[in-house]
């Protein structure tokens, strides 16, 4: 028995290499997913997209990832290192049945994963996700005989007709950003942003100082892109003279942004900064997930926009989207999804966008920023032998924040006049996060202070 769980959920799997992500794992979530495109139609011989972050053992998932299509009579396009977003982009360019991208986002080298995509090159929606756990859990598998093999080749352009795509947006303003000649500091550690996001930001033309853009796959860091991980990033910015720096994760579907004083900005600042300038030209809702900043709140309002809430999950915030119409949402992680390029959180479009902004403004990043309203937020986690059950999280919840107004579609979130809290179990790890945010830092630590302490003990 593993050590740690194997973290399943209706958009793939992701887990411990070597622990709960074996080769037995990885090959029956696989073959379940190549199951479930041919039982949704796909033929012989159609493909799946396969993209990779770049951690070492990714090669290794990959091997029994295309071994499994194979079997199952379908042909792996393998992209090699590419973003989350490129794969995604990649499968519509590619007249895919699906794709599959491996990568464990945010979490420590020691981990990886399997995420599955759509032929549209979305995640899959919580339904479908539904049939491949099924497919799985019943050891249903498709398999083809010897003359019915998929095949295998390599499509070594994903990186490009993703950025191509980017500058084609009438959003991107590439002679506005050119004439500003920004100097760009970039630390993409090591993964699959290193062969993306420099190439974007020089055909905008900026000059690029790259911090750990080696492409090893190698983290010098906790790779993930947070204030407290990006210190080398700042001092370079200041270093070097930059306007700004960028960060993002392994796959690029996160960005967080570093001012020209060296100043980390929260992660919620990606989506605000976007938003604000995309609905300054592009009106319409916007719609992010239930942890996200009332920052965005704040936004759509300065342009009498509506902004949705869903619970948290890329697939629930792009589902919001299209039933919403919006031109733009994603989540305070840093993941801002532009549906006119694709209905997914996106790195480089959201540094795309953010540039333009400085670039048509004329102002710099800290006076971007600092024109939003200033709220302090606070992220804690409470570690868990096993995964808490929504009902009994919901009712201690309940119990708690009695007097707030609650919303129980994905844990609970109190909202208060003075701000509010979010208590949910991670769709990633044994963990229970505690969210809160408020424009006053004494009322919100109290406050969390004793939601922390409530759960603690109960969940003791």
């Amino acid at each position: 028995m593993a050590d740690s769980p194997l973290m399943v959920s209706v958009s793939g799997i992701r887990g411990i290499v070597g622990d709960s992500l074996h080769p037995e794992a990885i090959v029956r979530y696989s073959a379940a997913y190549a199951t479930w495109c041919r039982r949704r139609g796909a033929a012989v011989g159609a493909s799946v997209v396969v993209g990779r972050d770049g951690r070492p053992s990714g090669r290794m998932v990959l091997d029994l990832v295309k071994g499994v299509l194979g079997a199952a009579g379908l042909e792996t396009v393998d992209i090699g290192v590419c973003t989350t977003p490129g794969t995604a982009m990649a499968v519509g360019a590619q007249g895919a049945a699906g794709g599959i991208v491996i990568t464990a986002s945010h979490n420590p080298a020691p981990w990886n994963a399997l995420k599955f995509l759509d032929a549209a090159g979305d995640f899959l929606a919580p339904a479908l996700g539904e049939e491949v756990l099924a497919i799985e859990a019943a050891g249903d598998f498709h398999w083809e005989d010897h003359a019915r093999l998929g095949g295998f080749r390599r499509w070594p352009d994903a990186n490009r007709h993703h950025i191509a795509a980017i500058l084609a947006l009438p959003l991107v303003a590439r002679e506005a950003v050119a004439a500003r000649g920004f100097t760009v500091a970039v630390d993409a550690v090591n993964a699959s942003g290193s062969a993306a996001l420099p190439p974007l930001l020089e055909a905008l033309g900026a000059r690029c100082l790259l911090l750990h853009c080696d492409g090893s796959g190698i983290f010098p860091h906790n790779p993930e892109p947070t204030p407290a991980h990006l210190g080398e990033l700042a001092a370079a910015v200041r270093a070097g003279g930059a306007a700004l720096g960028l960060a993002v994760d392994p796959d690029s579907d996160r960005l967080v942004l570093v001012d020209a004083d060296g100043r980390v900005l929260s992660e919620e600042y990606t989506l605000a900064l976007a938003a604000d300038y995309v609905l300054g030209r592009t009106p319409g809702p916007v719609a992010v997930n239930l942890s996200t900043s009332r920052l965005i709140d704040d936004v759509a309002a300065r342009h009498g926009q509506v902004c949705h809430r869903s619970p948290v999950g890329e697939a629930h915030v792009v589902a919001a989207m299209r039933a919403a119409g919006a031109v733009i949402g994603g989540e305070g992680n840093g993941g801002v999804i532009l549906p006119a390029l694709h209905a997914g959180r996106d790195g480089l479009v959201g540094a795309a966008l953010v540039l333009s902004a400085l670039a048509t403004s004329g102002r710099s990043l800290a006076a971007l920023a600092d024109a939003l309203p200033a709220y302090r937020m606070e992220k804690r986690r409470l570690e868990l032998a096993a995964k808490v059950e929504p009902a009994r999280l919901v009712a201690l919840a309940e119990r708690h924040f009695a007097g707030a107004e609650l919303d129980r579609r994905d844990g609970v979130k109190a909202s208060y006049p003075e701000g509010w809290l979010h208590v949910r179990a991670s769709n990633t790890e044994a963990i229970l996060r505690l969210i809160g945010e408020a424009a006053d830092g004494a009322w919100l630590r109290a406050r969390l202070d004793a939601a922390e302490a409530h759960f603690r003990t109960a969940l003791a």
